[in-house]
């Protein structure tokens, strides 16, 4: 489980830290309150504020860093089920398919228009004074979870651990996935602060907690496991093809 502090050492600003927060950094958009951003009634009434706000999470303008090659090195090494994110800056998305043919992204995916924006994958239309807006393939607050999401069901009873890293764990559902791991799972928290289920008196005995910076912990982790050669070489090795398709584009 993954939110917005594993994005933070790429650079992109997380939602509450104060002072550097993105909603504490929104008032350039006109917005109602904050949260309104993401919210699918607003983007309905007004979608330019995410619209801008988007273009500076395109695919480019921020790579992936440690914290996303140890998932990427997790999924190498087929110990990862899945990654349940609550990030729209697509780099999860960048460090799987690095291994595809077609990397980056699909040509379905990726192309700006001819005025220098994103495109975005949609699955639904919706019309703004008569005007045609794509919606971008992301769950606003509001919407419908997908089908996808309730894989948890049968997940979370096959896991051997959960890790929960950078997230304040307050949004739900997806905060209540902590809680959804048989009581004998360890769950392993890399994170700034005390979270959720961690934040309690009452928290599992099988529960490990590393506090501080995400991308330390993560090292700390990888250095226990004998991994840290291995995530090296795959960094570089990532850097050295992101490099030649950027150059290449």
């Amino acid at each position: 489980m993954a939110g917005a502090g594993i994005s933070t050492p790429s650079g992109i600003p997380d939602f509450r830290s104060p002072g550097s927060g993105l909603y504490d950094n929104l008032q350039q958009y006109n917005l109602p309150y904050a949260e309104a951003i993401f919210e699918i009634a607003f983007f309905h009434h007004n979608p330019k504020p995410f619209f801008a706000l988007s273009k500076e999470l395109y695919p480019g303008n921020y790579q992936p860093n440690l914290t996303h090659y140890f998932v990427r090195l997790l999924h190498k090494k087929g110990l990862l089920l899945r990654m349940y994110t609550q990030n729209i800056d697509g780099l999860e998305r960048l460090i799987i398919l690095q291994h595809v043919a077609a990397f980056p992204f699909s040509g379905r995916d990726s192309p700006r228009d001819a005025r220098g924006g994103p495109r975005y994958v949609c699955h639904s239309h919706i019309n703004l004074n008569g005007v045609g807006i794509v919606k971008p393939d992301i769950i606003f607050f509001g919407e419908e979870l997908p089908l996808h999401f309730f894989k948890y069901v049968t997940d979370f009873p096959l896991a051997d651990l959960l890790i929960i890293m950078g997230t304040s764990l307050e949004v739900e559902p997806f905060a209540s996935l902590a809680g959804a791991v048989r009581a004998s799972v360890p769950r392993l928290l890399i994170n700034r602060d005390l979270v959720g289920p961690f934040a309690m008196t009452n928290s599992r005995p099988r529960d490990v907690v590393l506090l501080g910076d995400v991308v330390n912990g993560v090292q700390t982790l990888v250095r226990v496991l004998g991994w840290t050669q291995e995530l090296d070489a795959l960094m570089a090795a990532a850097a050295e093809k992101v490099s030649s398709h950027l150059a290449g584009n």
